[in-house]
């Protein structure tokens, strides 16, 4: 299966199209942040440095993207192979199909552990241009597995997805639609806390939604603390739920180990609904 696995990374990665609009997402949150949402809060009395903190509440949004657009993105080497009956080849071939699928899935799992990698080097290379707080050690720790549990829903999600995908037209439907919504599901365009009640409950069921809140609560601790430090309590409080750096579901607030724990038995989920899905298929 290494093999396997090593073309499907070199068929997506020279592929510098399905890169590109792979990332797609994350290149339309930074525009839309720097032409129109970047200038949505103002200095507020008493808070520092307020442009610095709402950068790095915007950089974590985008990393729960990347981990579901990258993902997807890496998926088109699968569509691609069944949309040409290229896939007939390698059943033939002694690699058994259980391999193959995990060929495919392994490889979508590892291109967005990479991208999700590379961007949280830029975005803290940004933050020290920019004289924002770099994360110390330990949460560069739990920045890294944030990535690593994150992609593997999103590996999940989006394998659940593309098992009902057969070809490359239905596939750019699909990474359109992905990629609309990933922005506004993880709260980038609009702060989850600003949603309506019965929307903002829906949202909270998303996954991508606690990946999300993961890489917030990570990447703003340290700089909201300094933004906050002469303001109450209370103010950073407001300021987090309102913002998706915190969540509540009635009068209980979601706890890190809660989102860790969602995002692995979801990620179960979707694989085996997946695994049984393509099962099928490879029956038929």
């Amino acid at each position: 299966m290494r093999y396997f696995l090593v073309r499907n990374l070199k068929v997506f990665f020279r592929d510098r199209a399905n890169v590109f609009f792979s990332l797609l997402a994350v290149f339309i949150i930074i525009g839309l942040y720097v032409l129109f949402l970047g200038n949505m809060w103002g200095d507020e009395a008493g808070v520092k440095d307020m442009d610095l903190l709402v950068d790095v509440w915007m950089f974590a949004g985008m990393m729960a993207v990347v981990s579901l657009s990258t993902t997807l993105g890496a998926f088109s080497t699968m569509v691609h192979d069944r949309d040409r009956k290229i896939y007939r080849d390698f059943y033939a071939s002694p690699l058994g199909r259980g391999r193959i699928t995990g060929g495919y899935i392994l490889g979508s799992f590892i291109v967005g552990v990479i991208m999700g990698a590379v961007a949280f080097i830029l975005i803290e290379i940004y933050v020290a241009a920019s004289g924002g707080i770099v994360l110390d050690l330990l949460a560069c720790v739990k920045t890294i597995g944030v990535i690593l549990i994150g992609t593997l829903n999103g590996t999940a999600l989006m394998g659940l997805i593309v098992s009902f995908v057969k070809s490359e037209s239905v596939y750019a439907v699909v990474s359109t639609i992905v990629g609309t919504l990933s922005g506004f599901i993880t709260g980038c365009y609009i702060p989850i806390g600003s949603l309506p009640e019965a929307v903002r409950v829906a949202v909270k069921i998303f996954p991508g939604t606690h990946t999300g809140l993961l890489f917030r609560q990570i990447f703003t601790e340290q700089q909201l603390a300094a933004s906050f430090e002469s303001l109450p309590a209370s103010a950073a409080e407001d300021f987090s739920e309102t913002m998706g750096i915190t969540a509540r579901f009635g009068d209980m607030t979601i706890t890190p180990v809660m989102s860790v724990v969602y995002l692995a038995v979801t990620a179960a989920i979707f694989f085996l609904i997946a695994a049984l899905n393509l099962s099928r298929k490879n029956r038929g």
